[in-house]
């Protein structure tokens, strides 16, 4: 069970880091991508296998080295979950610090103020996203030292 959780581990890493990879460059170009958002739900799939592999392990009986392996496993898809709250309080921020009360609002502006309001959204949404996969890689990786 303890090669099925570092494989798990190893696969959620890679695809974290390449997520994060794809919406760097995204969000360096401020360019939506829907590549990157497609990632984005991969990661959050593979977060939830991990912690799925991780409820075997246990039930199974794996004894791990350290006690962290257990925090390191779950922790992912914490992350995961945490960063879909953050994205949906960006929108709620930029708006906020705009003086706007909610989208409607937002339909009200000149187009060109409309568009601006959206790329800031979609430019804090994708980052905070992608930081989240490079807080994922690493902690999936952790696994393999506490394994």
């Amino acid at each position: 069970m303890r090669q099925v959780a570092d494989i798990s581990a190893i696969v959620v890493a890679v695809i974290a880091l390449a997520t994060a990879l794809v919406g760097a460059w995204a969000w360096w170009r401020s360019s939506g991508s829907r590549l990157f958002w497609g990632m984005w739900r991969a990661t959050q799939l593979a977060t939830t296998i991990l912690a799925a592999v991780a409820l075997v392990a246990a039930v199974t009986g794996l004894d791990p080295r350290s006690g962290l392996f257990w925090l390191y496993m779950l922790l992912p898809i914490a992350v995961s979950i945490i960063a879909e709250q953050l994205r949906i309080a960006t929108a709620q921020y930029v708006l906020d610090r705009r003086g706007l009360e909610d989208a409607e609002a937002v339909g009200r502006l000149e187009p060109v103020k409309q568009r601006e309001v959206v790329l800031q959204i979609a430019s804090r949404e994708l980052a905070t996203a992608a930081l989240a996969c490079v807080v994922i890689a690493f902690l999936a990786l952790r696994v393999l030292g506490t394994a």
